[in-house]
């Protein structure tokens, strides 16, 4: 283990080296990537210091006890110094291994969300509107800010689809666990007999990426604009504001409508379209049979679930770690953290238990 430990160390300060360097600020991509490695690895170089400085004392107070024959209250101190040091030892090492522990290079970007109605209507869009309100409140608890890009609404004030972009640092390491099917059972308010439906709604994630991070071929895109529709008066009727973008090579259509101004909605819609664009390449690198983008938003059929809000049982349950919430009410009010914190765990011990490390 201190061989790798020496391997991170020896990095920190050749990424150091190269901050230092008086024309790194001219090479913008490299320097970004740097500064990004550099703060990631700071927290885990500082961990590896304290561990030595431990180890370097533990052995400092065994040497002394090995040469201690005729003083019984300093041999007793010492023991005691040497318990509590090496008391200490299991759990650096733990927080060690845990910050080795691969992290998804996306998890301190925003993100780009889109919920969309499955099986169940007009319920479904109901309840593509309360994942939503969710969503945002939950953003907001976080200090983020919450952009639509596209929403088509229904009459009964649901939603057929809404994407939205979450803006602050760590966005994606919270939100990324959320993509897949969200099924819900309740008594719709058009229901006269009090029968519970089962409706689907899908979710999918997709971090934002900077121009630096992707190039994308602005030759391969279709760029048109409309008529914004929707809430905004008669402004929106009257300027050609909206944005759709099509990807040619693919046929991935993007579109933007919430900025009234042209050119917002242009640079906006550009962004998604790159993040999509990545997502689509990365999964393609690594070989998985299905993006995470279809892989998570599947059918929409109620049986391709990740999680399912039962209203009459007050009760939310994750099924990918078998969670179980009995705070329904709460939870779709942006209480989160809770469920959230739980699949990271898991997340992270999955990585744990499957031997994944910094030198893998």
């Amino acid at each position: 283990m201190l061989d790798k430990l020496k391997n991170i160390e020896d990095r920190y300060e050749e990424i150091n080296y190269k901050l230092a360097e008086p024309d790194i600020t001219t090479k913008q991509r490299e320097y970004r990537m740097l500064m990004k490695e550099y703060a990631d690895l700071t927290e885990l170089v500082n961990q590896i210091g304290e561990y030595r400085r431990t180890l370097s004392e533990l052995a400092d107070v065994e040497a002394m006890l090995e040469e201690i024959s005729d003083d019984a209250d300093m041999e007793q101190m010492l023991r005691d110094e040497y318990s509590e040091l090496k008391s200490r030892i299991p759990d650096m090492e733990e927080n060690i291994r845990i910050l080795m522990t691969p992290k998804d290079p996306a998890d301190d970007k925003n993100v780009i969300v889109e919920i969309k109605g499955g099986v169940g209507g007009e319920e479904a869009a109901l309840f593509v509107g309360d994942l939503f309100r969710m969503y945002s409140k939950y953003a907001e608890s976080k200090g983020w800010n919450i952009s639509v890009s596209d929403s088509s609404e229904t009459e009964l004030g649901g939603f057929k689809s809404v994407e939205f972009t979450v803006e602050g640092h760590g966005a994606y390491s919270r939100f990324k666990y959320e993509g897949g099917g969200h099924r819900v059972q309740r008594v719709p308010e058009t229901e006269s007999q009090g029968r519970i439906h089962t409706s689907a709604v899908t979710v999918s994630v997709t971090p934002e990426m900077d121009d630096f991070e992707f190039e994308m071929n602005m030759n391969d895109l279709k760029i048109d604009t409309y008529r914004s529709g929707g809430a905004g008066g008669q402004h929106v009727n009257k300027t050609d504001s909206a944005i759709r973008i099509t990807h040619i090579p693919s046929g991935l259509v993007v579109t933007c409508q919430d900025e009234r101004s042209q050119l917002k909605n242009k640079e906006r819609a550009i962004k998604i379209m790159r993040s999509k664009l990545y997502s689509i390449e990365l999964e393609e690198r690594e070989n998985k049979l299905k993006s995470d983008k279809k892989s998570q938003v599947g059918s929409g059929d109620r049986n391709s679930r990740i999680r399912t809000y039962n209203f009459p049982q007050g009760r939310v349950t994750d099924h990918r770690i078998g969670l179980t919430l009995y705070k329904l009410t709460t939870f779709l009010n942006g209480d989160m953290d809770e469920m959230v914190n739980a699949l990271t765990t898991a997340d992270r011990a999955d990585k744990l238990g499957s031997g994944e490390n910094a030198d893998d």
